[in-house]
């Protein structure tokens, strides 16, 4: 049997004081908080495989933690992880895209499959996402893998490793410099299965495994 740890860190927050929908707007990470670098940092595990994404936020994030660690790791980039593209609603106040919308759009009902113009849906993050971790899982199996993503990522691997819809993984909270985690374990007796460890666990949080 073979366990592979998957410890997903979503970036540092982003200065956003007018709440904009960001989405894959390429925007810096704030780590000037050290404590809780320093708190999230001393929980991750050693050797192990480093992801990140295009965006500078989890590059920023990635370095900040193998900082406060001590570790050289080059962290991998890994297109299929980033974060969701909202199109034409990236850089627009989110109190005002979502006011816009009339009580009959379609997206109050089924948020997950409605695509922003010009973006993509949070269902077409799942099926992109979720290959990606197993591929991914496939390719370093057995090991640890920090994967320095985003909110609509996690949701994603969460989804795969609960099997939840869209619809249903919008409603986990993935909070910036928090910590969530699933293991997927496959076997030659019973196939492949998925279970979660941890879920938004704030970096202030006492480290219970």
């Amino acid at each position: 049997m073979s366990t592979t740890r998957w410890w997903w860190v979503r970036h540092a927050a982003v200065v956003n004081p007018r709440k904009l929908l960001y989405g894959r707007l390429d925007l810096p990470a704030d780590t000037g908080d050290g404590t809780a670098v320093a708190a999230l940092a001393g929980r991750l595990p050693r050797g192990a495989v480093w992801l990140q994404t295009p965006l500078r936020r989890t590059a920023e994030t990635a370095a900040a933690l193998l900082a406060a660690m001590g570790e050289a790791a080059s962290p991998a980039v890994e297109p299929d992880l980033i974060e969701q593209d909202f199109g034409a609603w990236q850089g627009r106040p989110s109190r005002e895209v979502y006011g816009a919308l009339p009580e009959t759009d379609p997206f109050w009902s089924d948020p997950a499959g409605q695509a922003p113009p010009g973006g993509e849906s949070f269902d077409d993050v799942l099926r992109r996402v979720q290959p990606a971790i197993r591929r991914l899982s496939a390719a370093h199996a057995g090991r640890d893998i920090v994967a320095v993503a985003h909110a609509g990522t996690v949701r994603a691997a969460m989804a795969l490793a609960l099997d939840l819809d869209g619809n249903r993984a919008l409603r986990l909270a993935v909070d910036t410099l928090s910590l969530s985690r699933i293991e997927g374990i496959a076997s030659a007796e019973s196939g492949s299965s998925w279970r979660v460890v941890a879920l938004n666990l704030p970096s202030g949080t006492e480290n219970m495994y």
